[in-house]
């Protein structure tokens, strides 16, 4: 059998076989967890704001998105956040929350194999080409921005 016939033969199966998405709904419940989750943010700085009547506001996003993230790595740990991801796909992924449960879940599927060779290679596989992508087009736009 050639292999486009047989490629092409394989893709007919595997899209009759996968789980048919209703993308309507779906892009509203991630619209309404990620809206949630930035209206959780936005409680935790405004509350932080008034026990801290001195702390500036750039403090307490610092410290807002701390928290977020504890939170996020902590309900990925008890294995709420796989639920949350799969009833609200990238409204759950987009936030930084998301990007904590992409490290701390690897970390813990990998912790056995050791320190080193697990947790901290392991912890980066998803969140590590994000930071290198990042920081690289970062510094490119920082280049195009001194030289206009």
């Amino acid at each position: 059998m050639d292999a486009k016939i047989r490629n092409k033969k394989y893709n007919e199966y595997v899209d009759a076989k996968k789980p048919q998405t209703k993308n309507f709904p779906t892009l509203i419940y991630a619209y309404l967890v990620g809206g949630l989750i930035c209206i959780i943010g936005q409680a935790i700085q405004d509350s932080l704001l008034a026990i801290f009547p001195t702390m500036s506001i750039e403090s307490a996003g610092t410290w807002m998105l701390i928290i977020l993230i504890f939170l996020a790595s902590f309900l990925t740990a008890v294995g709420v956040y796989d639920r949350i991801g799969v009833f609200a796909g990238a409204g759950s992924i987009v936030p930084i929350t998301g990007f904590s449960n992409s490290i701390t879940s690897p970390a813990m599927e990998f912790k056995k194999e050791g320190i080193i060779f697990g947790l901290c290679v392991k912890m980066f596989s998803v969140a590590g080409p994000v930071i290198v992508n990042g920081l690289a087009i970062s510094v490119i736009v920082g280049i195009i921005y001194l030289f206009l």
